[in-house]
């Protein structure tokens, strides 16, 4: 695997730009090892302009880790990332980024309006002035996700659902154009998931991209219109209707998928 690896390093200094100079979030050659063994293997993706891109794959398949290596919060053995053309630490502002709960300190002690505010750090100057325009944009965010009357609730007060929902309006308030969501639905209650799903759609037909790792296979039909499948190394991409088969679902997941957690359109396993 040493020499795979190695291999991939090499390769993913030398891909082709291809059809990442026009997409709203590309990865070439994306690698990313811990020790010998890699969590993720000279991995390509690219996400059309104002999609929604579910990845998805079995848990260990390197799907939180391909995101953060693409943003620079963990760093690849090779491979790049690109945003609208550009390298993604040249666009930061176009990005928005909603990590997993369970890695954030809910304990910190904050408001709800705090952390919101947060988003919008880029704007604040160097005097971190949080103005009246900016207040404005926070709390329009918060209302958003249905969190109004919780704007001045300590953060470790909230559910679960409650913390998710706060975590998106951080997202929303910075009008990205490009969202990436570590999934955004874990451990959250229906109410929620109803919440956070109309709203990303609402962004998707405003022209923003939404990409989000996923692991409900039941609702990938639903929610979105292309999907990735990883398990280590990329499995397929493209159209949810023509990536999102039995196949590509056995390839993936293997003896872990049972025919009862496949969509109905998979059943047939």
């Amino acid at each position: 695997m040493a020499a795979e690896l190695q291999l991939a390093a090499a390769e993913g200094r030398r891909v082709a730009p291809g059809d990442a100079e026009t997409a709203a979030f590309a990865v070439r050659g994306m690698t990313v090892s811990y020790g010998p063994k890699p969590a993720v293997f000279s991995v390509d993706m690219t996400v059309p302009e104002g999609s929604m891109t579910a990845v998805i794959g079995p848990n260990g398949a390197g799907k939180s880790t391909l995101l953060k290596a693409a943003l620079g919060l963990q760093t690849p053995l090779a491979g790049r990332a690109t945003a609208f053309g550009q390298p993604v630490t040249d666009v930061r502002d176009r990005i928005a980024y909603v990590p997993q709960r369970a890695s954030v300190d809910w304990g910190f002690p904050t408001r709800v309006i705090d952390v919101v505010a947060m988003g919008l750090y880029r704007e604040m100057g160097l005097l971190g002035r949080f103005g009246a325009r900016l207040k404005a944009r926070a709390a329009d965010a918060i209302a958003r996700v249905g969190m109004a009357e919780f704007a001045d609730r300590q953060i470790g007060q909230l559910s679960g659902g409650q913390q998710q929902r706060v975590f998106l309006a951080r997202a929303l308030a910075q009008d990205a154009d490009l969202y990436l969501l570590d999934e955004p639905f874990a451990g959250v209650d229906a109410a929620t998931e109803k919440a956070i799903i109309a709203v990303l759609k609402e962004l998707k037909a405003r022209g923003k991209t939404v990409v989000a790792v996923h692991h409900d296979l039941s609702t990938v039909t639903e929610y979105f219109d292309r999907v990735v499948l990883l398990n280590v190394r990329k499995i397929a991409e493209g159209a949810v209707g023509e990536a999102f088969t039995a196949d590509t679902l056995r390839a993936a997941y293997g003896g872990r998928l049972a025919a009862a957690d496949l969509p109905g359109a998979v059943h047939a396993i």
